[in-house]
């Protein structure tokens, strides 16, 4: 028997290194595949859209918050991933008392590089994930951003609006990125019209994802908020932990050009 603790010190444990893996987190489902596990990984979910590849070929098994969990157990895995936030979690306390489910709580920059370790562990992949890891530690390192303590407003959802806490992934990227969060609160806080108003941000970043803002969006907070620079970002850069972040760097440095030339 192997055991492994997963990331809210629940212990897995597997007969054998797991053959057949179903994934229930995007950004999780993406590395699996950076860890080389083609042919293991069996099931994603329709909201894991990279690589291209699996999206079209790997079965579906629902969104990340309404699985079908039916399907599921046809599928007999092994081991599925799933996160905290990410996924249901009386959904999940179904799974996990049928089958090994490895479950991650990620809201920090070490805590994700953490989680590709373990998942490289679990998977039989340590020298990839050990290798990816490093190169994500040191692109990292490498970055310096002067915004002179200014403040960012996050949002990630529209009617009503919806802002990234403090205990977020997306707080850490932004102070990766050199900016204050203008939200104290934890979560994801909704705010209206008014609170928008008085906290005055210096910036306000509008995600790609969950919600899709556009260009529209910008012009209508512009009326809100008419002291501050908005600008479109993608959500997957701020939000998806991972291999992902191997990308972060690039984007982030071409986001900071973007800043200053608008400025």
């Amino acid at each position: 028997m192997l055991s492994y603790i997963d990331q809210l010190d629940r212990t897995i444990d597997l007969k054998n290194k797991p053959e057949r893996i179903i994934s229930l987190v995007p950004s999780l489902t993406e590395l699996l595949f950076d860890l080389q596990l083609e042919k293991e990984v069996i099931g994603i979910t329709k909201f894991c859209v990279h690589p291209d590849s699996w999206f079209r070929s790997k079965t579906r098994v629902g969104g990340t918050k309404n699985l079908n969990l039916d399907l599921i157990r046809s599928m007999s895995p092994d081991l599925i991933f799933a996160n905290k936030e990410e996924n249901d979690q009386a959904q999940i306390d179904i799974l996990a008392r049928e089958f090994p489910v490895w479950i991650s709580d990620i809201a920090t920059i070490p805590s994700a590089l953490l989680a590709i370790q373990k998942i490289g562990d679990i998977t039989g992949r340590s020298n990839v994930a050990l290798s990816l890891s490093s190169d994500i530690e040191r692109y990292f390192s490498s970055l310096h951003f002067n915004f002179n303590h200014a403040t960012c407003l996050y949002l990630i959802w529209k009617n009503p609006y919806m802002s990234a806490g403090t205990d977020t992934f997306i707080h850490s990227m932004l102070s990766v990125f050199g900016l204050q969060n203008a939200i104290q609160e934890t979560r994801y806080p909704v705010l209206s019209d008014s609170v928008l108003r008085k906290l005055t941000p210096n910036f306000i970043f509008l995600s790609s994802e969950p919600y899709p803002f556009k260009t529209q969006h910008v012009e209508e907070l512009q009326r809100i908020c008419p002291e501050s620079r908005i600008f479109l970002v993608d959500g997957e850069m701020f939000s998806w932990y991972g291999s992902r972040m191997l990308k972060v760097p690039d984007y982030l440095s071409h986001l900071y050009d973007e800043i200053k030339r608008a400025s």
